[in-house]
Order: C-alpha cells, then sequence, then structure tokens
C-alpha cells in the first residue's frame, strides 16, 4: 500500500500538477490506501489557520453547520466540500487543530467517546474513528492529512496509524518538491531521479540528536555522486536509552531511497511497541513483505545504549557489525573489536527464517568505551590505486581518536578517509554514527 502511495507521488511531481492539485492527488491515493470511507487534507494558511484543500467522499466539517443551509446545494457531497473549503481551523481546535499545533499524530478508535468530535446528528456524517497526521518536512508543517472510517466498518489499527504516518511523511516530501521537480521537468529523468533520492535521503538524517543523560553522540553522513540509500537514525527512548540505527538499502536512485523512508518509519513505529532490537527488526521485515521486490532488501544494525548502566543491547539484520573501542584495565592504549553476530539482510528469505535467525546481544559499555555504527561505504572507501580503506584502517582511526569527544573522532574519521582516497566526493553514501559513554555521567 506504501509503496502504491509513493508510486502516486512520484506519478503526480512528474505531472507537474499546481498545488490544489497536488492536494487532491494526496487525499485520493490515501482514501485508496488507508481503506477509509472519506479522506481530508488540510493546508497551513498564513498564521497558522488550517482551510481544507481536498475532500474524497463524505468527509464530515469540523464544526457544527446549521441545519438550515444544508439543502442549498444539489448534493450533499457537493455541499459537504464547499463548507470544508471554506471553514477555517484556528490551530488547537479539534482533532485537526490539536494535531497541527503538537506535530503529532492521534488515532481515535471510538468516535462516539472523543467529546471533540462534532455529532451532526447525521448518520452518514458519523464518526466511527478517525486518523489524523501531520504533513511536515524539515520541521515545517504544511498540512494535517484525515482519514474517517474503515470501509469494514470497524476501527483503525495501530498497523493503520503507522501507514498513515508513512503516507503523510512522503505527502510532505512531495509537496516540498513539487516546485523543485516543475524546474526539471524538461531534464533528463535519471537527473531528476537522483536529485529527488538525493533529498529523500536528506530527510533521513537525523537533524537534531536526543539528549541522553551520560552518552555523547554524533552521525556523518555524506551521500555519494551516485545516489545509494543509506539510513542513519537516533531515536530517544524511555528510562535514558537510545536507539541508534543504520542500514543500507540494495540497488540506487529514487527506488531505494523510497523503500528506506518507508523502512525508517516503520523501525520508529516498531520502538513504540517493543525495545528491543530484535523484535523491532522482526516486525519491521514482517511490516514490509509487501514492500519488498526480488531486487531489492535491506541490511540493517539496531542498538539500544543504556545511558546510565552502559549495557548495549544490539541486533543485527545482514548489515556490518559495530565497532567497539574499549580501554582494558590497566592499559592507557585503547582496543577495538568487531563483535560477531547473525542475522539476514530484510527482506531475503521466508518470515520463519528471518526471525530464527535474529539473535539480539548484549556488550557492555565502560566509562570512555565508544560505539560505532557505520554502513559499507567506509570500509569500502577506495583510494587511486584501487585498495579500499577497510576494516583495518578504519579500526586504527578509531583508535588513534578514541580519547577524544565523539563528535571529535567523527571530524578525525572522516579526515583520514578522506587523506586515504584523495577524494572530496565518494562513489558509495559513506555513513557513520559514534555513540561514547562519556567518562562521568552528565558530560
Amino acid at each position: 500500500m506504501v509503496v502504491r502511495f509513493m508510486r502516486e507521488m512520484v506519478g503526480a511531481l512528474g505531472d507537474g500538477l499546481h498545488r490544489e492539485e497536488l492536494f487532491q492527488r494526496i487525499g485520493r491515493a490515501a482514501l485508496q490506501c488507508s481503506g477509509a470511507l472519506s479522506a481530508c487534507v488540510y493546508e497551513v494558511l498564513p498564521g497558522g489557520r488550517l482551510r481544507g484543500a481536498a475532500v474524497e467522499g463524505l468527509f464530515p466539517p469540523q464544526r457544527q453547520v446549521p441545519e438550515a443551509s444544508r439543502g442549498k446545494l444539489a448534493t450533499r457531497a457537493r455541499y459537504i466540500e464547499q463548507i470544508l473549503r471554506s471553514e477555517t481551523l484556528e490551530p488547537g481546535e479539534g482533532v485537526v487543530g490539536a494535531v497541527a499545533s503538537a506535530r503529532r499524530g492521534e488515532l481515535i478508535v471510538d468516535g462516539a467517546s472523543d467529546p471533540r468530535i462534532i455529532d451532526h446528528g447525521d448518520e452518514v456524517l458519523a464518526v466511527r474513528s478517525l486518523i489524523a497526521m501531520p504533513i511536515e518536512f524539515r520541521g515545517d508543517l504544511l498540512g494535517v492529512l484525515v482519514v474517517a472510517n474503515p470501509l469494514d466498518g470497524g476501527a483503525f489499527s495501530e498497523t493503520d496509524f503507522s501507514l498513515v504516518q508513512s503516507l503523510a511523511e512522503q505527502a510532505g516530501l512531495a509537496l516540498h518538491n513539487n516546485e523543485f521537480l516543475a524546474l526539471q521537468l524538461e531534464k533528463r529523468q535519471l537527473d531528476v531521479d537522483l536529485a529527488l533520492a538525493q533529498e529523500i535521503q536528506q530527510v533521513l538524517v537525523p537533524q537534531k540528536l536526543p539528549h541522553v543523560h551520560g552518552l555523547e553522540m554524533d552521525v556523518r553522513y555524506i551521500p555519494a555522486k551516485e545516489v545509494g540509500g543509506d539510513l542513519v537514525d537516533v531515536i530517544g527512548l524511555s528510562e535514558g536509552r537510545v536507539a541508534v540505527v543504520i542500514a543500507d538499502v540494495s540497488g540506487k536512485s529514487v527506488g531505494a531511497s523510497i523503500l528506506m523512508a518507508i523502512c525508517r518509519t516503520r523501525i520508529r513505529h516498531a520502538f513504540t511497541n517493543s525495545q528491543s532490537p530484535a523484535e523491532v527488526l522482526r516486525e519491521v521485515n514482517r511490516g514490509m513483505a509487501e514492500e519488498f521486490r526480488r531486487d531489492k532488501f535491506v541490511t540493517a544494525l539496531v542498538c539500544v545504549v543504556d545511558g546510565n548502566t552502559g549495557d548495549v543491547a544490539i541486533a543485527r539484520a545482514g548489515h556490518e557489525g559495530p565497532l567497539i573501542a574499549s580501554r582494558p584495565a590497566g592499559k592507557s592504549a585503547f582496543s577495538c573489536a568487531f563483535p560477531s553476530l547473525d542475522g539476514m539482510a530484510l527482506g531475503i528469505g521466508e518470515l520463519a527464517m528471518f526471525d530464527e535467525a535474529m539473535i539480539e546481544q548484549t556488550v557492555h559499555l565502560d566509562f570512555g568505551d565508544l560505539l560505532v555504527l557505520y554502513t559499507d561505504g567506509v570500509t569500502e572507501a577506495v583510494n587511486d590505486e584501487g585498495k579500499e580503506f577497510s576494516s583495518a584502517r578504519f579500526a586504527d582511526a578509531v583508535r588513534a581518536l578514541a580519547s577524544r569527544r565523539a563528535s571529535d573522532v567523527c571530524d578525525g574519521v572522516l579526515e583520514t578517509i578522506r587523506r586515504f582516497t584523495g577524494a572530496t566526493r565518494f562513489s558509495d553514501d559513506l555513513s557513520f554514527v559514534v555513540v561514547r559513554r562519556a567518562q562521568k555521567v552528565g558530560v
């Protein structure tokens, strides 16, 4: 369903639609993909107010409508659409305004029990269940996507919520790129695909890392000239823990970037159900079964770091294992190790086989130790002689810098790779994350 929506958005951008037409395409695609009876896309007006920009089905107005005015138009659908396009909601008003203000989606399982849901006294306009999701890009609120009432007569589920969240994220990307793509229509399709893929990849890079007591963290992501599909994510969890995720999708260009965007959404949602890296990867693999094609798979490494105890739970899905830099007792120099972990890539083999192969392992970070996650673009970066940077050189670079702050380690490793390759651009995406347990809690 998500892939279908993505293809619809890419097609809409390629058609060079005006903003209003794109809103309509988003609403129609969301209705089809979510299995809802009705949908509405609200756009953000100057001052933060919200206006219904696109309506699909008999979507209920968010304000009470005078009974006397209901028969003025020829059809009920046309009447409802006119009401939604004319009414403007204030930030914080009703469910839609609350979602816009909080920048957080809402799942309403039972509309009758929510006082914010308007009772229009009309069964056709009754809200049994509803999902409202902010449409954002790089922190800017562009609108709110709302779907109401599943076709089967039941209530929306957490899975439906995750799906609509994915749709809203990609809708935000489509709206952002609409003007950009319109200027590129005369260029070759390959150029358009690469530019769009780079935009998608930049969205996947954390703009601000969560603060976790007792840990230092920093991230480096250097996009390649040929676009790949790296993912780096850092997710704040409860009780002083943080999830660190790094992944790489097979293939290149816009298809790889779209698949990775879906993967990111799935991983983040899975962490709302479990904080076990292995269970998160199992859930993601099950949820993305329909998105994978024969020529596409994703490798991933997921770690949950406890800033209080220094314990790190790790699960590997076919990705390069982490690097641990530690200082043995009584030694002044650091040593580096690559823990051996099992696990097959996402999208390969039967679900039961993946679940059985997924093993979770726990390692411990003492004060000053480092955990480093990376993609193969780091170890496989080549110089003019065709030699790879290699895991050994990577470990040497980290070891030489391990006593410094996480940001200094990132800078130093990147500079070491640049000196080795002599390149300012790389043939593959280069991504890594450094997590350092501070010498003293809070440092």
